[in-house]
């Protein structure tokens, strides 16, 4: 059989296993197609992962809307038509109905679904051990990813490990906070800890989940949930393993995919139908409300600053007044009509700033090389940007506003402001900087309502305080 038809009948069933069930889980009806037959080589398992990547590219748009358009980077000023839920989200106005959250919510369940139905499949298989390691250290590695996204949006879900049925998943209730930290980080230490992931790959295999993205993703991971030591310690791992591009914004030419500085990003190929996208963040004319905020536009306070002009719109490539930021400038392909940039997840100037963050709330030094400096100024200094001087950054507070800022400077765009503003305690004063007034209940979004209503228990799935009016 030819790989593409492979691909073709696992992922048809794959999918119809979960459009054919009512559950937050996408569940596989008893009465439905049996995928067990089409597990059986290491080739079928290979695809099935494939098909488990290819749920991330449905997923662009979260770091858009939840984590771009909810900080202090982008707002949108009024509703336009296709834009109510976006508008809602932005102005901390959205609802348990948001037809956006909705979305994603279905989406991240799928993506666990189709890992744990690789997981359940894998440990009877017979073939090469260190494949299966690789193939079982890939799916831990996205359904931790699946979740520690789901719990920064939403806080506790129901979870499962496994493949359930329908009436197991009408009985799970949502994670409690510990419970969310060990299913997230027991799923990365795995990987970590017995090295399922190779360090690199070659060749066609070049963008899968490596072991440094395991442990750089723990360490976020551990930041988020204020687990300063293990962050520290993890990360340290991490660093001299990748590098610094000498420019910003050559780690975003879609000549130079997956860079010594790319970690794990999300692959787009535009030469192949159904792989490329539209254009990123793109409006009709260079004169258009890009939505910038005066806080993004504002952070860019040195002019030598070579990050700012990546936020710079320009005419893209090859069109005649379609406009884009610089960050994500591509030319279509001529037979698909798509644009190739890849979305990158994880990179090491994120590294870099995660270990200051790190190592600061550990204990503030005062010293002028002190690692958490060195790690700061590696970022801010290959903007072009003279070294930051540790005497203007007295104190704890003032070295994790630093950090913050650079944060903001370093990745608008990509999907990391508002959880990063949650995390180090800034949101209320970022929002309200750009004048927007929100409560701590607005940290975490509402529980789409579809949700509520499929479970309705009350005991097991409750909504958000503060939505639940």
């Amino acid at each position: 059989m030819k790989i593409f038809s492979k691909i073709t009948v696992i992922l048809s069933i794959m999918v119809l296993t979960s459009a054919c069930s009512e559950s937050f889980f996408d569940l596989q009806p008893s009465n439905n197609v049996t995928t067990d037959s089409f597990f059986q080589t290491a080739e079928d398992f290979n695809i099935a992962v494939i098909g488990c990547y290819a749920r991330l590219q449905g997923q662009v748009s979260f770091y858009t809307e939840c984590c771009e358009y909810r900080s202090d980077n982008l707002s949108i000023p009024a509703p336009t038509a296709g834009t109510q839920d976006r508008y809602d989200i932005s102005q901390f106005r959205e609802t348990p109905a948001n037809g956006l959250l909705q979305d994603f919510w279905m989406n991240f369940n799928n993506t666990v679904y189709r890992c744990n139905v690789v997981l359940d499949k894998i440990d009877d298989a017979d073939f090469d051990s260190n494949l299966k390691n690789q193939y079982r250290g890939e799916m831990l590695f996205l359904r931790a990813f699946t979740y520690f996204n789901m719990y920064r949006t939403w806080g506790g879900v129901p979870t499962a490990k496994r493949v359930v049925s329908i009436n197991e998943a009408l009985g799970i209730g949502r994670a409690s906070e510990q419970e969310m930290y060990e299913l997230i980080t027991g799923d990365l230490k795995k990987i970590v800890d017995e090295e399922l992931l190779p360090v690199s790959y070659s060749g066609n295999n070049v963008g899968r989940i490596t072991l440094g993205a395991a442990r750089t993703l723990l360490g976020k991971v551990y930041l988020t949930f204020h687990r300063w030591e293990e962050a520290r310690d993890v990360l340290s791992n991490v660093i001299g393993a990748y590098s610094l591009l000498p420019e910003p914004g050559a780690v975003f030419d879609v000549n130079n995919k997956m860079n010594a500085e790319v970690i794990f990003a999300v692959r787009f190929n535009k030469t192949v139908t159904g792989e490329g996208h539209g254009f990123w963040f793109s409006f009709p004319n260079l004169s258009d409300n890009h939505n910038q905020t005066s806080s993004l536009l504002g952070c860019f306070t040195d002019p030598r600053d070579k990050r700012r002009d990546l936020i710079t719109y320009v005419v893209a490539p090859g069109e005649s007044s379609l406009c884009v930021p610089q960050k994500f400038a591509d030319s279509r392909n001529a037979t698909t009509n798509n644009v190739g940039n890849d979305q990158i997840l994880l990179r090491y100037a994120d590294v870099l700033l995660m270990y200051a963050e790190a190592l600061n709330e550990i204990a503030y030094s005062s010293s002028p090389t002190s690692p958490a400096l060195e790690s700061l100024n590696a970022v801010h200094t290959r903007a072009g940007l003279d070294p930051i001087n540790i005497s203007t950054l007295p104190d704890k507070e003032s070295f994790r506003r630093a950090i913050s800022v650079e944060r903001q400077r370093e990745f608008p765009y990509e999907g990391h402001r508002w959880f990063d503003l949650v995390r180090m305690g800034f949101a209320k004063e970022a929002m309200a900087n750009i004048g927007l007034t929100i409560s701590d209940y607005q940290f975490l979004f509402p529980v789409p309502s579809t949700e509520i209503e499929r479970i309705n228990n009350p005991s097991l799935m409750w909504q958000n305080p503060g939505y639940d009016r």
